[in-house]
């Protein structure tokens, strides 16, 4: 048997809801649970929400929560719900300061709410990550991995890519 995933919730397009009436998005509670149950999710989880806001209203104090978090939780093994508009920001925060345990930032490009969300599929391949990969800090995102120091958000393909392409 595996140890448990911390799973950090902080907000994001993965818990985002839509008001018809003003047309705009708004956070009311996250869909975690639900998601893991859609899944099937057979994986030991301890889930805590830290904050639930957009990425791009994410400040260094917000960040300097899930660093703190990070660092005093007793499991080796975390999952991060981020928004993907400053992911990486927080994602190099995490990997200049923790080097003891494996950590996994996953978002969405669409919201679970919508029905055709990638957020889903995110989440199940960002739990397999967190139990595979070495210790280090990443982003998983449509199915691939990637180090914090080497990942952007190509926001003219809506994909997560490397900066250099790394030859073998």
């Amino acid at each position: 048997m595996t140890e448990p995933i911390r799973l950090y919730i902080t907000g994001g397009t993965f818990d985002k809801e839509y008001n018809e009436r003003k047309g705009t998005l708004f956070f009311k509670d996250t869909h975690l649970r639900d998601m893991l149950e859609l899944g099937r999710n057979l994986v030991d989880i301890e889930h805590r929400t830290l904050m639930m806001i957009d990425s791009l209203e994410m400040d260094a104090e917000d960040r300097d929560v899930i660093l703190t978090q990070c660092r005093k939780c007793s499991r080796e093994r975390i999952v991060v719900t981020h928004g993907t508009d400053t992911m990486e920001i927080t994602a190099k925060l995490l990997g200049e300061n923790i080097t003891d345990k494996t950590i996994v930032l996953t978002g969405a490009m669409i919201p679970y709410a919508f029905g055709s969300s990638d957020g889903l599929f995110n989440l199940g391949s960002s739990l397999a990550f967190a139990q595979s990969l070495p210790h280090g800090v990443y982003i998983a995102m449509n199915g691939r991995y990637f180090t914090w120091d080497n990942v952007r958000k190509n926001r003219e393909a809506g994909v997560f890519e490397e900066i250099k392409v790394v030859e073998y």
